[in-house]
């Protein structure tokens, strides 16, 4: 596994290298995931990967995971990480079969523990997640540092919409899961358990500290019909334009953001999602009869 160092003073963001940033939209769910790759080295590492699924049918599928692939071997790429910023209610990961077929660990946020103690009892598995976090290669701390070939990454504790949300600061570029959308789409939702409007205030905060010149990467989008997907703006752009944050005081905020949340659906695959989530994306194991199940609590949600 790639060495983690201890915390270190933030980077210097003005003079730090720009990897190249290879995105990929699945229009299924919204969800964006990035190849981020240091062009010194070709080392390179894959944030928020997707598992196929389809809910009618329960069939799971790696296209999505083996364009991925496709990619990495043509351009002669080597992962040193599958990263995930937080456990996601909304598609499965595929960062389990990326571990097996790239032979590269992962990593997420150590409170994913927490996360851990609150859905194990929902599903009721008789396998469950191990409640240390265990399921996953690394567990990472607010500040720790690792490389990637020639560029450095910093681990940025950013919770709010989930406790074990996480942001990457990898070069000059900053990937910041769901905690933030497009400017004109907003922030995240904070009514999951665990979850916190004046938390995600802070984390967003924490995250406009960086310089106006950031590159931010996001993990969906919703786009209104007058545009296309979109996934990458700056740091300057989201804090001038974003339509909950720019110009509002944190119980401003924390009002907007309760508000809405309260009038929200549940995600459509947050009960398959979550049970395969908190086991790094590791299916149910197969049952005597040789099938494997997802679990349907009732009324918990």
């Amino acid at each position: 596994m790639p060495a983690v160092s201890s915390k270190d003073p933030k980077p210097n963001i003005n003079s730090a290298p720009k990897p190249e940033v290879l995105s990929f939209f699945d229009e299924p769910t919204h969800t964006v995931s990035h190849i981020v790759v240091d062009p010194e080295t070709l080392s390179a590492v894959i944030i928020d990967p997707v598992l196929d699924f389809d809910q009618a049918s329960a069939r799971t599928g790696t296209k999505s995971a083996d364009a991925l692939i496709e990619i990495v071997k043509n351009q002669g790429l080597r992962i040193e990480w599958i990263l995930e910023t937080h456990i996601h209610a909304d598609h499965m990961t595929a960062g389990h079969y990326l571990k097996e077929q790239l032979k590269a660990p992962i990593g997420v946020g150590r409170s994913i523990s927490t996360v851990q103690k609150t859905f194990n009892p929902v599903f009721n598995q008789p396998y469950p997640a191990p409640e240390d976090g265990r399921s996953f290669d690394c567990l990472f701390t607010d500040g720790e540092k690792f490389r990637i070939g020639s560029l450095e990454a910093t681990v940025m504790a950013t919770p709010g919409h989930t406790p074990a949300c996480v942001s990457f600061l990898i070069g000059d570029c900053v990937f910041v899961g769901d905690t933030l959308f497009m400017p004109d789409y907003g922030t995240a939702r904070c009514d999951f358990p665990g979850g916190d409007a004046g938390t995600l205030y802070d984390s967003i905060q924490k995250l406009l500290s960086l310089p106006d010149e950031t590159r931010m990467f996001l993990c969906h989008d919703y786009p209104p019909v007058e545009r296309e997907a979109a996934w990458e703006t700056t740091i300057g752009e989201q804090r001038k334009n974003n339509v909950h944050i720019a110009n509002r005081s944190r119980s401003a905020f924390v009002e907007l953001r309760t508000g809405r949340d309260s009038g929200l659906n549940v995600p459509q695959l947050i009960l398959p999602s979550l049970q395969v989530n908190i086991q790094a994306g590791e299916l149910p194991h197969a049952e005597d009869n040789g099938v494997q199940y997802l679990k349907i609590p009732l009324n918990q949600f």
